[in-house]
């Protein structure tokens, strides 16, 4: 929903109805995450997307339908093959997709969600998409780490969906929950989508240099909140580095043990050296290497050659550390694309990051037999 968010908090603010529908489940290769929105605005025009075309006019006459009679509903998308030529998602994929009518009446608590998203603040909707009493679906719960709004009409059923939803919400993941009717544990009858917001994941790169720049673009262009760190001033300046969102003049191990201590640096944060100079990347990468449990970054990668790679290596070794600690580093940084300029060089790295989070090979897709769109490694 994060990127309909603007247009649904004007039509919400106008007291309109909105008709909007979200991916709650994909199986196989389906085009778009869970949480991925499309809304259907009183005007008649359509915001967002579910399925990157495949199915969007489906959802968009049955958002239609939603908005008139009020009633929320669980439709299933896919492909088959005695239905080739239907409706369908012919990319191969299977997708739920929740369509509810939305408005200041329905969802009066919105604003103050927005304003958490917007903010950054971790907040997580839960709403039941399915159970055996009509009236409880599209019943929903806003969840903060310390704060609950709204109910599903019963306590037992709020403190069970809002304990998962947090453990959710830490971890970054929206999913389908499944519950008894009342909220019963090992039980099946309801099932509650959690969407998770969190902040925007992090990625530092460290040192000015035009890399750094087009790195930092793409970095954006990938959602990250970025941060261009350097310790010469007259390289790191806000003029140098527009898309970033932060430009830091500092020694990088020192900007780095600061974020540590500030408890900003997690699982998700993505770290980019790309100074090519011993005195500078060797004790930020000798710090990022050691780091484990919560604040162990997603990756690690520092730029250079062969040659600049080995004697890094030999200088972290002698640093202390040891061969496990050096199999956290992507050295040289980036994937074979066989790129020469920064922005080709950016992209690589991107490609990397991206395969990295996602278990890609890496390989051109059409000397593999996999499904095109993979799902997150657990």
């Amino acid at each position: 929903m994060r990127e309909v968010l603007t247009e649904l908090m004007e039509a919400w603010r106008s007291d309109e109805v909105v008709g909007v529908g979200t991916v709650v489940g994909t199986q196989r290769s389906a085009p778009r995450p869970p949480g991925a929105a499309m809304l259907v605005m009183a005007d008649g025009s359509a915001v967002g997307s579910v399925s990157g075309g495949c199915v969007e006019g489906a959802v968009y006459e049955l958002a239609e339908t939603v908005v008139a009679d009020g009633t929320p509903v669980l439709q299933r998308f896919g492909f088959s093959d005695e239905q080739a030529f239907a409706v369908g998602l012919t990319c191969g994929g299977i997708i739920d997709i929740f369509v509810e009518p939305v408005s200041a009446q329905t969802f009066p608590g919105l604003d103050r969600l927005a304003d958490d998203v917007h903010e950054g603040r971790p907040v997580a909707i839960a709403t039941v998409i399915e159970h055996p009493n009509p009236e409880w679906v599209g019943r929903r719960l806003v969840v903060r780490p310390d704060d609950l709004e709204g109910t599903l009409g019963l306590e037992r059923a709020d403190a069970a969906v809002a304990d998962d939803a947090r453990g959710l919400l830490a971890a970054g993941g929206s999913q389908v929950v499944t519950y008894g009717p009342e909220g019963e544990r090992m039980d099946t009858g309801m099932r509650v989508f959690v969407s998770s917001f969190q902040p925007a994941a992090r990625m530092i790169v460290f040192g000015a240099i035009d890399f750094a720049a087009a790195v930092a673009r793409q970095g954006k262009l990938l959602g990250y909140d970025v941060t261009v760190c350097d310790a010469r001033p007259v390289f790191a300046t806000r003029a140098r580095f527009p898309e970033a969102d932060d430009v830091v003049v500092s020694w990088p191990h020192h900007y780095l043990q600061r974020e540590i201590e500030a408890d900003r640096i997690d699982r998700r944060t993505v770290i980019c050296v790309l100074t090519h100079d011993p005195k500078f990347d060797v004790p930020v990468l000798d710090l990022a290497l050691r780091l484990d449990g919560t604040h162990q970054p997603a990756f690690v990668g520092a730029m250079g050659s062969r040659k600049t790679h080995d004697e890094r290596v030999e200088r972290l070794r002698e640093a202390g550390l040891t061969d496990e600690h050096l199999a956290r580093l992507s050295s040289p940084i980036g994937l074979d694309l066989g790129g020469r300029t920064p922005e080709e060089t950016a992209v690589s790295v991107a490609a990397e990051i991206v395969a990295l989070r996602w278990g890609g090979t890496g390989e051109r897709l059409t000397e593999t037999k996999d499904r095109v769109h993979g799902s997150r490694p657990t």
